[in-house]
């Protein structure tokens, strides 16, 4: 089945799909481990890992594509990606589209802020028109191949002018053919439940550490009626905690002993990243390589090394 079937189905499913965030191909494979169905990958995490610096649209449509599939290559699992804000006007949006589609997203949402754009709860956000995001969308939308790819449309109207222009806007953008809605940084149960109530779509919640968006538990989400939770930066905040406590213990005392409590040995870290199956791998096509020679009768000539003249 196709990732962007396989996604389409968990979002029209009952029930709320959990999206873990991965900022690099270890963490979407670590997400894949731990038994998740999709994740979420978003430009806040990207754009950390990439230049350790925060989220303003300093990482390009083509950095990220490619670090998309980076991310697809690694991981079985769909992936819903950040377009930004199409990175430009609607042409932009639909070469996004296109180069999202080949990196192997099985869904991706464009949002209506002022590029470059800030983070959704960061303070001093701003909006294009309606109309012009609604341009977008119609571009994204006639861009994509195949069909279950899911385009979603987030608005962070909420902070600049009120729920109620917030879910106009959604109205509209559900109008304009977007398969999914994303209210940015909801700051309250009766603000999602009513999001939740008046969309005529699948709705989408954020949950970050210290963000604006109540910290409710899964079910909590799904009973408010969100078909999906993405939890964007788990992994990154996780990495970044760990690593500065690791490191903070080995500069002060370089006995391991509290580094060694917090990491992955050497063993379990290479069958965390498929050693042994990489080992496998070449072992059977080393075999199948000297079967096919024997049974052509080349054996002897066949595994000997190439001369140079």
């Amino acid at each position: 089945m196709r990732k962007t079937t396989a996604f389409r189905r968990l979002i029209e499913a009952p029930g709320l799909v959990v999206l873990p965030g991965a900022h690099d191909a270890l963490s979407a494979r670590i997400i894949h481990q731990a038994g998740f169905e999709a994740y979420t990958a978003g430009g806040y995490s990207a754009t950390a890992t990439l230049l350790g610096a925060p989220d303003s649209s300093q990482l390009s449509m083509t950095e990220m594509a490619d670090h998309y599939a980076r991310l697809a290559d690694a991981s079985p699992l769909p992936v819903m990606a950040d377009g930004d804000t199409g990175f430009g006007n609607s042409t932009n949006a639909a070469r996004t589209v296109r180069a999202y589609e080949r990196a192997g997203v099985a869904s991706l949402f464009i949002e209506d802020q002022v590029y470059p754009k800030r983070c959704g709860h960061t303070p001093g956000k701003a909006i294009i028109a309606a109309t012009e995001m609604v341009e977008k969308l119609k571009a994204a939308l006639d861009a994509r191949i195949d069909p279950d790819l899911i385009i979603m449309a987030r608005t962070d109207a909420l902070e600049i002018d009120g729920l109620d222009a917030a879910l106009e806007r959604a109205h509209l953008y559900c109008e304009a053919g977007a398969d999914m809605i994303f209210v940015e940084a909801l700051g309250s149960i009766q603000d999602m439940r009513r999001v939740c109530r008046e969309v005529d779509a699948p709705c989408l919640a954020t949950r970050m550490n210290g963000g604006l968006t109540p910290d409710l538990s899964a079910a909590e989400f799904q009973e408010l009626g969100f078909a999906a939770l993405a939890l964007p930066a788990v992994a990154t905040y996780a990495v970044g905690k760990t690593l500065t406590r690791v490191l903070a213990a080995l500069a002060r005392d370089d006995t391991h002993a509290e580094a060694a409590e917090a990491q992955l040995t050497f063993a379990e870290f290479n069958a965390l990243i498929g050693l042994d199956d990489l080992r496998n791998r070449e072992d059977r096509y080393r075999d199948q390589a000297r079967a096919l020679a024997r049974a052509t009768g080349a054996e002897q000539r066949a595994d000997q090394p190439g001369r140079t003249t």
